[in-house]
């Protein structure tokens, strides 16, 4: 009697793990940081999950749904101040801004996108509402507060997005020292008030220049009528 055949499997891979929505953004989230979010497509996720394009919009309806998961995990550690005392609330405000544009500086392509998303994730909303207590504890009026929190979140994501993309130039300085150049040497007479400030234009570090962006938007929050 011959032997019993053994059966072998035609699987040359062990069955794939069953697709999820956090199973398609973390792999977006990893492609993102090594690659880039240009590199963040339906197909290019679809080759990592081993599936096809077509099945990852059951988990997300479109590319602006995926940018808007990402900034908000991208932002899932960001430190919220407690708020306890009200009299650190522009300093805590400022410093949870520029925490906030530091990370979006890392991922300008995102912070560029971000510029027109309509992000709501838990993440993205529980910032929204640290900033607005903050607001409130330094005796900022609601609406002044809630027309402010967009605008400051817009600054700090807009300022991410003009940094992030200058610093990842190929050129980035001599791109500065040609605008430098090209402001010094502009004629005073045809000039006259670039050639006053041509000094101040490019004075202060970033930093600087970002805390002061934020403390004079606060300024003027605290001085305003509210859009009456």
């Amino acid at each position: 009697m011959s032997p019993r055949r053994v059966p072998v499997s035609r699987r040359d891979r062990p069955a794939k793990p069953p697709l999820s929505r956090d199973g398609v953004m973390s792999v977006a989230l990893r492609v993102m940081r090594e690659e880039g979010l240009e590199r963040v497509t339906m197909r290019r996720l679809a080759a990592e999950l081993d599936t096809g394009p077509a099945s990852l919009y059951v988990y997300v309806d479109n590319l602006a749904e995926m940018h808007a998961a990402l900034l908000d995990a991208l932002i899932a550690d960001l430190p919220l101040p407690s708020g306890d005392d009200a009299g650190c609330w522009r300093e805590d405000v400022i410093g949870l801004l520029d925490a906030y544009t530091r990370i979006l500086m890392g991922h300008p392509g995102l912070a560029r996108s971000a510029l027109v998303l309509r992000p709501s994730g838990p993440h993205y909303l529980r910032l929204v509402d640290a900033v607005l207590g903050l607001l409130h504890a330094g005796g900022i009026p609601v609406r002044q507060a809630a027309w402010g929190v967009d605008l400051l979140l817009q600054h700090a994501t807009a300022t991410a997005a003009e940094q992030g993309t200058r610093d990842g130039s190929a050129d980035a300085d001599g791109e500065v020292r040609q605008q430098v150049s090209a402001v010094r040497d502009a004629d005073p007479g045809d000039h006259p008030h670039l050639h006053r400030a041509r000094d101040e234009l490019f004075s202060g570090t970033g930093e600087q220049r970002a805390r002061w962006a934020f403390s004079t938007l606060l300024d003027g929050l605290a001085a305003g009528r509210g859009g009456d």
